[in-house]
């Protein structure tokens, strides 16, 4: 079965937000990783004032329950709004999961970054509904 995580965006604090969330819940973070990490993609350069904004930061929150997050910008293509800057994450068990998930809930909907292997090593998805809700789909081989 999927399991479903929130997926905070931010504008520019969300290492400091992180950074409380772990003084309230404890634990480590699996992943954190930066823009500047990012491998170098033909059309386009990293700003230099985006290069240490969080691209990925996971906080383990509990048997199966992560909360996760970013930062945005116009830089990216989005400029993140308060009160409606997060997406549903699902993990999937296996890559045809994703794939149904992906495919079923984005019917009708305007997908933002079709499902494929990812440098980070996940196959990924993004997309937003008929809804207008924000979704992630995701499959990490390794962590099954």
């Amino acid at each position: 079965m999927a399991q479903v995580h929130p997926y905070l965006t931010f504008d520019g604090n969300c290492e400091a937000a992180f950074t409380f969330y772990k003084s309230i819940f404890g634990g480590e973070f699996p992943y954190i990783g930066k823009y500047a990490e990012m491998p170098p993609t033909e059309g386009f350069e990293i700003p230099e004032s985006e290069a240490q904004k969080i691209m990925h930061v996971s906080l383990k929150l509990g048997a199966g329950t992560m909360l996760m997050g970013c930062d945005s910008s116009s830089a990216f293509g989005q400029q993140p709004v308060q009160g409606s800057n997060f997406s549903v994450y699902i993990t999937a068990e296996t890559k045809e999961e994703a794939d149904r998930i992906f495919n079923g809930l984005s019917a009708g909907g305007t997908v933002t970054m079709p499902l494929a292997d990812t440098f980070w090593g996940s196959y990924f998805g993004m997309f937003t509904d008929k809804f207008g809700i924000l979704w992630m789909i995701g499959y990490d081989e390794c962590e099954q």
